[in-house]
């Protein structure tokens, strides 16, 4: 219905990408709204800027939609963004996720082959130049690239990234010339490669090659996406806050991010192994290396455990034993309602350094967040 009805009759940006999608399709969306445009867009989440997910916008103006590598049905088991027509296809990151769909890394690099080749010859690739697993797609002669990253050779170029307790600063250069300078309430070098991503897309869409001619102001007053490192509490002696990680790079990169974001802080990790990858085994080794970047971890319940082989399943104590010889205080549950006593009872009030407490699911970690942000707010 999308195809047929909305996309066969826009230019769409397509945001793709392991991590990062619906952070990276509303700041596209936002930056073509601030400057003066009326974009359609489809957010798989909660933004807060733009103020709404779904919007269909002027038929002149780009269609911004996340682009997901999850099968489309039952009876279709391509790639959604397969669908999705792209004029501008955004190739944020890629690894191996979606355990119960993809077989492996090569199974997902091969999904995203296939979106690439429908990108239209006047149309645009704008391609992490720093993911290696990305170089499976080649050079892409049919049409034109533009690489975004730290590294030297990317055409658009982050530089001089800094974190603070404020949130971040970095610049962004186009060829080696300076193009902006972003000082913003977001955390993390992965928010920077999502804001130039989205600003190489933009820039494309609304002044064409280059993409420098959008302006990059309104960064400064985006607040982001619900659920995506959103504090819900920020008290004296503690912070909590709700994230949608559930992959072991995103949960590794949030960490470290806070570290500068955080300084001085105790920080507890809150894991729920919750996504058909997450509570199984193929990545437990990833997710032990993530979460050694806190000083103390609480694993909760595997979601639907008893649908899943003993040898197949996510094994928390094992992990928490890992954590625990690298020097990490680790807690395993058996529910995430005793997990939530714990960690009450552990927390609150904060003892000693102030504390950081940072909920990482994909789901509702059966409403224990709500709960205990709400204990920590009084």
């Amino acid at each position: 219905m999308l195809h047929d009805q909305v996309l066969r009759h826009r230019k769409n940006i397509v945001i793709a990408g392991t991590h990062g999608k619906t952070t990276t399709t509303a700041l596209a969306a936002y930056l073509l709204r601030e400057n003066g445009r009326d974009p359609g867009f489809l957010i798989g989440g909660v933004p807060q800027d733009p103020p709404t997910g779904s919007h269909l916008g002027a038929a002149a103006d780009p269609f911004v939609i996340e682009g997901d590598e999850y099968d489309s049905a039952f009876f279709d088991k391509r790639s959604k963004f397969v669908h999705y027509a792209p004029h501008i296809a955004v190739f944020n990151n890629l690894e191996f996720d979606h355990a119960d769909i993809f077989r492996d890394l090569a199974d997902v690099q091969r999904s995203f082959i296939h979106f690439s080749r429908i990108i239209p010859r006047n149309g645009f690739a704008v391609l992490n130049g720093d993911d290696d697993n990305l170089g499976a797609l080649g050079t892409m002669p049919w049409t034109r690239v533009v690489r975004v990253g730290l590294e030297e050779g990317n055409d658009t170029r982050i530089v001089d990234f800094s974190e603070n307790p404020e949130g971040s600063s970095f610049g962004l250069l186009w060829r080696g010339a300076p193009w902006a300078k972003v000082k913003w309430s977001l955390s993390g070098i992965y928010n920077a490669r999502n804001a130039a991503m989205a600003a190489t897309a933009s820039g494309l869409a609304l002044a064409g090659y280059p993409p420098t001619g959008i302006s990059l102001g309104s960064l400064a007053r985006f607040r982001g996406v619900r659920r995506r490192q959103e504090i819900l509490v920020a008290a004296p002696g503690i912070t909590v806050i709700e994230d949608f990680g559930h992959h072991p790079t995103a949960l590794a990169e949030t960490l470290s991010s806070f570290r500068a974001r955080f300084p001085g802080a105790v920080l507890t990790a809150v894991f729920e192994p919750r996504s058909n990858t997450a509570r199984v085994r193929t990545l437990q080794t990833g997710f032990a290396r993530a979460l050694a970047h806190a000083d103390e971890v609480y694993l909760g319940a595997v979601s639907r455990a008893e649908s899943l082989r003993e040898e197949e399943r996510f094994d928390t104590e094992a992990v928490a034993g890992n954590l625990e010889a690298q020097g990490v205080h680790a807690r395993r549950f058996a529910s995430n309602a005793e997990l939530h006593d714990a960690l009450a009872a552990d927390t609150l009030p904060a003892r000693g350094k102030p504390r950081v407490i940072i909920f990482f699911t994909n789901g509702s970690f059966d409403g224990i967040i709500g709960r205990f942000a709400a204990s920590a707010k009084g």
